[in-house]
Order: C-alpha cells, then structure tokens, then sequence
C-alpha cells in the first residue's frame, strides 16, 4: 500500500507539473504557432512531467525502494553472524535479534537462517546466495513477514550486505521532492557521437571504488548558444545513463550531482535530453548507497535549473561532509 504521505506528495507533484505547464506556455517565442497547437504542446508536456514524477515518487517509496535502506554491511571472509541484538557481530538497524549466519569463502557467500526467512520469494532455511553481479540475479533474503529485505552486493571487489526495511525512518518520513521550474526549452536536442564497440570509462563511487562502466557515446548539444558534451554510460537498462554535476551541484542540487536516463539515439543519432527529469542519485536519501560519482567530463560549467533540487532531508553519503 503507498503511504499516504506519498498521495499527498503526488497530488502536489501534479499542481506543480500544471504550473510548468503555464510557464512554458507564458515562454514560447515572439511568433508562436497557432494557439491550439501551443496549447496541446503544453499539456503534452506537463501530463509527460506529471506522470514521471509520479512514477518517481512512488518507485522511491516502495517498501523495497531507496529510503527503505537500513543497511551496508561488509562481509570479510569468514563467518559472521546477523541480526539486531548487540551480540551479533554484523548489528542490523531493524529485524529479528538473530536472522541467521553468512559465510563468506573464495570470494562467495551463502547464509543458514536462524528463523523463518525466505530466499527469492519462497521458504527457505538458507544455502548459496548469489550476488548483485551474477547473471541469473542477485538472491533476496525476506524478513518480518517480508518488511524486511536482505541482498548480499559487490563493490571493489569486496561483498556486502545490504539491508531494507519497509518500515525504515526515511521512508516513513520521506519529505517529499522539490523541482526547478524547467520547461520546455530544458529538453535539449543531441547529437550522439559513437565511441569505439567496447569502450569502458572508469567511474568513482562515494566509497572511493572505481568500475569500468560501458560508455558507448558521446551526447555533444548547446545550451544558450555554448557547446557542452556529456559522456553516457550503458547499464543494459535500454537507455543511456548520464552521470552528471553542474553549477547548481551544492547550490540547489544534490552536491555529488544527479541522473539522466536518455533515450536511445535514433537512427540519424538524434537524442532528446531532457534535464526536466534529471533526479537525486540514492544517496542524497540514504547514507548506505553505493553511488557513481560525476566523471570529470560531466561536469558541466552551466547551471541546470531543471529537475529535482536537493532533497530537503538528505543524508550525507559515508565519509561526506554534510
């Protein structure tokens, strides 16, 4: 069931996409077009920007979305036992006093229960558990009737356990999303400019880790007149990934810059970016995200006033200064 601070903030979300609506409509240029073409193109546009934001709202506040993390625990080799009480060595925020065993060897982890959990949906005493990197999917431990949600990830080469709770603090008292005004003149038309077949890029995370991440193109666009460029990444969702920071990084936005996910370019290699729904990085709602840091290349010397502002709760990523 999505809380009802998250229909309030949806109903608000949808008053701020019709104002967008009327700035755009109040911004066009000294020789518009006809008045109902105008205006379809506006409510084009404020139903696309209220229905992302929706749908942003609500995937944020799943009981298994970022503000229900509770949890970054590394996993060194060895056996660690998990749960709430203070005789656990691995102390879990929320959850049962004692969830169980993880073993961590050669680099794999599995897990014995100590109460009733499930594994991938289904009841379950333990066994092998695969990590976030594995093709078949990362394995998902439930708890406390399923509130409760336990995935073992890996980062620098290093495993984690990563916990979420249904009913965490940050989720309970998500404070909602601020935007920009934006408008129709933030969906900047691109130009994809293809990098050689495997190119990787080397992208740093709030824990000082680097990944060789897929980066298939370039997207090169102006704004007011001045040439900028953007280096997209691929993360097999079908879409280009754009890590990115900008003036407004730490004067309006969240420090460690935002998101973009861009279409993919169409056959001339035309695509669309619209900085409209740039959006906060996870760990502007959690400190126990592993995020990607802007690349030296994304740092744009323009203010993107567009897209969601800081979040007004945000919490410093670890090792971060607020």
């Amino acid at each position: 069931m999505v809380p009802a601070r998250t229909l309030r903030w949806i109903g608000l979300v949808l008053m701020g996409a019709f104002a967008v609506a009327a700035c755009a409509r109040e911004a066009q240029a000294p020789a518009p077009p006809p008045a109902s073409s105008q205006q379809e193109a506006a409510k084009a546009y404020a139903r696309a920007q209220y229905l992302w934001r929706a749908r942003r709202i609500i995937d944020l506040n799943r009981p298994d979305g970022w503000t229900s993390l509770v949890g970054l625990h590394w996993l060194d080799p060895g056996t660690h036992r998990v749960g709430s009480d203070a005789d656990n060595g691995v102390r879990l925020a929320m959850g049962p006093a004692h969830l169980g065993v993880f073993t961590v060897r050669d680099g794999k982890a599995s897990f014995v229960a100590d109460v009733p959990v499930t594994v991938d949906g289904q009841p379950s005493r333990g066994g092998p558990l695969r990590t976030d990197t594995s093709p078949a999917g990362v394995s998902v431990i439930g708890f406390d009737d399923g509130n409760g949600l336990a995935t073992v990830i890996e980062r620098g080469g290093r495993l984690a356990l990563r916990v979420k709770h249904a009913e965490a603090e940050t989720r309970r008292n998500f404070a909602g999303l601020d935007y920009w005004t934006g408008g129709m003149g933030w969906q900047v038309p691109a130009r994809f400019v293809a990098h050689p077949a495997g190119k990787t890029m080397a992208v740093l995370d709030v824990l000082g880790n680097t990944q060789q991440i897929a980066n298939p193109g370039r997207l090169e666009f102006e704004i007011g007149g001045k040439p900028f460029a953007l280096e997209a990444l691929d993360e097999g969702e079908g879409t280009l990934f754009v890590v990115f920071a900008d003036r407004t990084s730490g004067h309006g936005s969240y420090p460690a810059g935002r998101f973009i996910d861009a279409p993919l370019p169409d056959k001339r290699g035309q695509v669309v970016i619209d900085f409209n729904q740039a959006y906060n990085p996870p760990c502007a709602f959690t400190p126990f995200a592993t995020c990607p840091l802007a690349p030296p290349e994304n740092r744009l010397d323009v203010a993107i006033e567009a897209g969601e502002k800081a979040y007004a709760k945000h919490a410093p990523a670890p090792g971060a200064t607020p």
